[in-house]
């Protein structure tokens, strides 16, 4: 890991830079195949699933039997983990109900306020090096608790054209009505478009890699919704003296090994703390089965020393980490001040591996700096605000000639005249 002291503010920019293609990169490849599944439906689907995971399937929809196999086929301690975490993140999402607003705004002007769940939502759950079952949860349990009425995931199949058995219990454990065995951009597109196989949706969800995260975005320019902006996972600690060495390593590390892409950043009022982490990182490394992909991410990541902690935080906030842990003293200060962060990591005891799974926070969150304008997935996520409003013939007469006004002086003639042909019968 590169150590970097004392940054002149004019670097920040540079030293935080994620290490990601540009769009312009790959959306040439995006746009290509979007065209290609939006013209041949499932032949195209087929043909790039062939090609980018190395199997050929028949049909990709994953059948009743092929899930109660994969029931069969998880272990009894992990599903009973899989519930817990369930029961953790749905007792989480459900305290995020809000009731009905409502208002008089004016005598005999009631206004209000009410949710509705989007009907068809998609689930992007990644597969390849680490199939995400984690994901299924933080995905399709608030879907379920919003009330939506079709939820299709996709997933890449494997080399033997099979998803995770863990992903396919946990699936149909939240309520997911459809899966399919397809990923990447395809999968998008499907989603997108809609095939024989794959239904339309009205919004998309999930992480993935660089080609998924530029998929989601123009699947935008098609009238589907997205989540958000979620690319290579990340994750910044900033820790002074106090914090545990070892502790701070395996927090990096666990990010790390996400993939080849991902960075991770430790910001750190102490020098010595980095060369005590910068020794656990290695030391750590050395037992990890995904050694290699982590070492890959390590050389882009950062080990970044500043003098105190009012200059930590403004650094922090430039960077917009999605996963923010905080190991420190004076960690109120930091609790309290950061504005750009996808979730926080509080104390020795709270590792981003607790949110990843079963604490009942949801990990599907922004990346890339996005923090600075996006949330992460919550219940609202898969909830539409519509508003309402009853006006009686008193509550016109109170505002029906500072309607007509502010048509007129916006030249909007029929405007106006909706408002004075009542008034008219009313007077």
């Amino acid at each position: 890991m590169q150590i970097i002291n004392s940054p002149d503010r004019k670097e920040w920019s540079e030293i935080l830079r994620r290490p990601t293609q540009t769009v312009n990169d790959i959306e040439a490849t995006v746009v290509g195949i979007f065209k290609e599944v939006f013209e041949s439906g499932d032949a195209a689907v087929k043909k790039y699933t062939t090609k980018f995971d190395g199997v050929s399937l028949e049909s990709t929809l994953v059948t009743a039997a092929e899930i109660e196999q994969a029931v069969q086929n998880v272990p009894e301690k992990l599903k009973n983990a899989i519930k817990l975490a369930k029961k953790n993140i749905e007792a989480f999402h459900t305290i995020q109900k809000t009731p009905k607003v409502e208002i008089e705004t004016t005598p005999g002007v009631k206004c209000w306020q009410e949710k509705r769940a989007i009907q068809k939502v998609g689930l992007y759950i990644p597969g390849g090096t680490a199939p995400l079952f984690s994901t299924v949860l933080m995905l399709a349990i608030p879907a379920k608790i919003a009330g939506c009425e079709e939820i299709v995931l996709c997933s890449p199949p494997n080399k033997f054209g099979d998803l995770a058995p863990e992903i396919l219990f946990a699936a149909q454990l939240c309520g997911v009505t459809k899966i399919v065995k397809v990923g990447g951009i395809q999968a998008i597109a499907g989603l997108t478009f809609g095939t024989n196989t794959i239904p339309q949706v009205y919004k998309i969800f999930g992480p993935g890699n660089q080609f998924v995260t530029v998929a989601k975005q123009l699947a935008t320019k098609h009238g589907v919704a997205i989540d958000m902006p979620a690319g290579p996972s990340e994750l910044l600690v900033v820790a002074d003296k106090t914090a545990n060495a070892a502790y701070v390593a395996s927090d990096l590390l666990s990010q790390a090994e996400h993939g080849i892409d991902s960075q991770v950043v430790l910001v750190a009022t102490s020098k010595q703390l980095i060369e005590d982490v910068s020794k656990e990182v290695d030391k750590q490394l050395d037992d990890l089965p995904r050694k290699a992909i982590a070492e890959k991410a390590i050389e882009n990541s950062k080990l970044i020393f500043v003098e105190n902690d009012l200059i930590a935080l403004e650094l922090i906030d430039a960077y917009g980490p999605e996963h923010f842990i905080i190991c420190l003293e004076n960690e109120d200060l930091y609790v309290n001040g950061i504005r750009n962060a996808g979730s926080v990591f509080i104390g020795d005891y709270t590792p981003e591996s607790a949110g990843d799974y079963a604490s009942g926070t949801n990990h599907t969150l922004p990346t890339n700096g996005f923090t600075k304008a996006y949330s992460g997935v919550n219940l609202d996520s898969f909830l539409k605000t519509m508003t309402f409003q009853k006006i009686s013939k008193q509550g016109l007469l109170n505002i029906g000639e500072t309607v007509e006004l502010m048509a007129e002086a916006e030249g909007l003639q029929a405007h106006k005249n909706a408002v004075t042909i009542r008034l008219k019968d009313l007077k």
